[in-house]
């Protein structure tokens, strides 16, 4: 038999090819792992784990054997990985871990390497030119589920809910999978962004009527003005001097999605602000994520439409001021 038909090495029981071989050779070597010989064994699957979480600890990713773990359990296509009891690795694993993580250890997004971003109750596919969902907007969707299921009690069995500015949809499905009969619209500029929530709601089996268009335009769903029982809204809202420190954020999320405008980042939200205020029936709620800093700002800005009541500041997981709250009266 010749060199290039013998295998040596043996994953999950299938023997490799002298190419096959070298692959694996050069994954154990970008992973820091010393590559098997004929007679020792490959490195487990806990091992190249471990391994893949160094590497992103040296490049200082925030949660490196989360990301690790999340990477391999995405390439062997499991929800819970046990290393304890490890499924069998597939021949490409190895090269494939490696790949993903440098990727990762680039600090490009764990949520594009997977495709995918836990929200809540459902799971996203997002991808490059979608901003990736953060865990302090799910209460953001929380404030406007619980308003949202407040009408229903009030009798209104089909509440309409308005998501301005829907990026991945995650709002927006989510409000749709937890109040059944709500009658859920999306609106977004970002044509990528606007095809992933419409992507997102079908793939969940939800209804959702996706709107590509600017959120701030008066034009945009008018026929809905004065009927709308909730319009919830995580708008661009970074300054323009303020620039994320995160490459995950700085790099990869889109700037559309990012910055508000004005030099203090509250051009889209107070149109916004204005935007739904217009659409908002009297007793209807709104929900607006926002910065830290902008919490008073906002507040005042709300006041100062004459037409909204019960304008306040809720807190995300930390305490800190995220969000406004208001209802029309």
């Amino acid at each position: 038999m010749s060199d290039r038909r013998r295998s040596t090495g043996r994953i999950g029981g299938v023997g490799l090819s002298a190419d096959a071989e070298q692959a694996r050779a050069h994954a154990w070597e970008s992973l820091g792992l010393a590559t098997d010989g004929p007679t020792q064994p490959a490195p487990s699957l806990d091992a190249i784990v471990r391994a893949g979480a160094a590497i992103l600890a040296e490049a200082g990713v925030p949660s490196p054997e989360v990301d690790a773990l999340r990477i391999a359990e995405h390439l062997l296509s499991t929800q819970r990985l046990t290393l304890v009891v490890p499924p069998r690795m597939p021949t490409d694993f190895p090269g494939r871990f490696a790949e993903a993580i440098d990727r990762r250890r680039r600090r490009e997004p764990l949520q594009h390497i997977t495709g995918t971003a836990a929200f809540r109750y459902i799971e996203l596919e997002v991808g490059p030119g979608i901003f990736v969902p953060r865990p302090e907007t799910e209460l953001v969707a929380g404030a406007a589920i619980e308003a949202a299921q407040a009408a229903i009690e009030a009798g209104n069995a089909a509440p309409i809910v308005v998501d301005l500015c829907s990026g991945s949809g995650a709002i927006a499905c989510s409000v749709a999978d937890e109040v059944p009969g709500a009658e859920v619209y999306a609106v977004e500029l970002g044509q990528v962004a606007a095809s992933a929530t419409e992507e997102n709601a079908e793939r969940l089996g939800l209804t959702i009527d996706v709107q590509w268009s600017d959120a701030t335009s008066p034009d945009v769903l008018d026929y809905l003005d004065g009927t709308v029982d909730v319009v919830v809204s995580n708008p661009p809202y970074i300054p323009p001097d303020a620039v994320p420190v995160d490459p995950e954020v700085r790099d990869h999320d889109p700037d559309l999605a990012l910055y508000g405008g004005g030099t203090d980042g509250l051009e889209i939200p107070e149109a916004v602000l204005a935007r739904a205020v217009t659409l908002l029936r009297h007793g209807g709620a709104l929900v607006m994520e926002h910065a830290e800093v902008q919490a008073g700002a906002l507040r005042e800005l709300a006041e100062a439409t004459g037409v909204l009541d019960e304008v306040r500041t809720g807190q995300d997981l930390t305490g800190r001021d995220r969000m406004l709250l208001a209802r029309k009266r």
